[in-house]
């Protein structure tokens, strides 16, 4: 689904607004959208940074 927003790129101030990140709303251009994930390109290196936040590390539990 395209937007036909007037207002620039959230990430680059630069591109054509044709995305929502449905994670954090941003609204962003093709060159910053990942449309596997539907993420902003910001969104989609957090996640990939944090393996945290989708599974909980097992060596967590055993410290003291």
């Amino acid at each position: 689904m395209g937007m036909s927003v007037a207002s620039p790129c959230d990430i680059c101030a630069t591109g054509t607004v044709e995305h929502t990140c449905d994670r954090c709303g941003n609204l962003v251009c093709e060159r910053h959208f990942d449309e596997t994930s539907g993420f902003c390109v910001e969104c989609t290196a957090d996640m990939s940074g944090d393996v945290s936040e989708q599974r909980p590390d097992p060596g967590d539990t055993y410290r003291f």
